[in-house]
């Protein structure tokens, strides 16, 4: 029964059903839950920091429902595509009501697509990879499964990482330099991938060249089905389902960096080099997303058995909450400079 906790993370697609079916000002109801009402909830509710017991983790790691929870992300994200498309395609939506429906889909392609792509992505089973990558596809970011696991997981909080945001950058700056550097750092990764594996740059198994006829293959099929205004609004929230996951990236790690060692590599990555939140709200929306020290201290984990450490440096508010103040440069560098340890803050 633990486990249907999880459902409330349907909750977001669910009140993009409910905006782009009813339309009028339901439209921008997603938004307003994911960003007004949970942090309001996450104020008032208490954090549980606790974490499963030894002989109870590994019974709950192997629990397919778990795995199943997340498997049904997949129709319900590509269904909400199609209600959407088919909302603008047929004229049922007018005026403000494209804008609220393209940032209520966005937000569920960033919420219930990348995030939940993001943790199949991790998973060492071929079928659930397919599924991760196919999360990502909406918001053209399947490059993400390699930059994220062969780049991210390895560079992370230290000035190689392009998912690290630097002490005191604004997060629409890191908008640009991490959407941009992690696109270069995919094709890097994939050259370099290709060379152990004795191919060459042209082969067939470069995925980031598969990536790119998927991506357009999508986009056709987008405006074969949905037309010229399907298309531009199915972009744009796709463009708005990065652009949150990259919100996402930016409280992660804002301003946290590994320390070089007199051999020129960096320490390891450890429990202090992301920001936690024990937010209930947060934790179950996002699939304890959340607990991200421990996903990069252990990446082979499942989201259900995440654990919290001690050591970890907490966020003042869950990550709704903090991705909002994010948005105020100078509120955020106020609120979370202070709190970055001196060792870690540039000469």
């Amino acid at each position: 029964m633990a486990s249907l906790k999880y459902l409330a993370a349907l909750s977001i697609p669910l009140t993009a059903f409910i905006g782009i079916s009813e339309g009028g000002a339901l439209t921008f109801l997603t938004p307003v839950y994911a960003f007004v009402l949970i942090p309001i909830l996450e104020i008032m509710l208490p954090q549980d920091a606790s974490n499963l017991p030894p002989d109870g983790s590994e019974k709950v790691a192997g629990n397919r429902v778990y795995d199943w929870m997340l498997y049904a992300n997949v129709p319900i994200v590509f269904g909400l595509l199609w209600l959407a498309g088919s909302t603008v395609t047929h004229g049922a939506a007018t005026g403000w009501e494209y804008v609220g429906i393209a940032i209520s889909l966005g937000i569920a392609l960033g919420t219930n697509g990348i995030n939940v792509g993001h943790e199949l992505g991790h998973r060492q089973g071929s079928p659930e990879r397919f599924l991760g990558k196919l999360l990502l596809l909406p918001s053209f970011y399947m490059h993400f499964y390699i930059e994220h696991n062969y780049g991210h997981h390895l560079n992370a909080a230290t000035p190689e990482d392009p998912a690290t945001a630097r002490y005191n950058q604004s997060v629409y700056s890191f908008w640009a330099s991490a959407v941009a550097g992690q696109y270069r750092s995919a094709w890097r990764i994939q050259a370099d991938l290709l060379r152990r594996a004795g191919k060459g740059f042209f082969s067939l198994q470069n995925d980031m060249f598969w990536y790119l006829v998927i991506s357009a293959a999508y986009l056709v099929l987008l405006y074969f089905f949905f037309g010229p205004v399907g298309l531009v609004l199915l972009t744009c929230a796709g463009i708005i389902g990065f652009l949150l996951l990259e919100t996402v990236n930016y409280i992660e790690h804002y301003g946290l960096l590994r320390q070089k060692l007199p051999s020129g590599r960096y320490e390891r990555v450890r429990e202090i080099h992301s920001w936690n939140s024990n937010h209930i709200v947060g934790r179950i929306v996002l699939y304890e997303l959340t607990r991200h020290s421990d996903h990069h201290y252990k990446s082979s984990k499942k989201y259900q058995v995440l654990d919290y450490h001690e050591r970890s440096p907490d966020l003042p508010f869950g990550y709704p909450t903090s991705m909002v103040l994010s948005l105020v440069p100078p509120l955020w560098f106020r609120i979370m400079n202070p709190r970055i340890p001196e060792a870690m803050k540039p000469a």
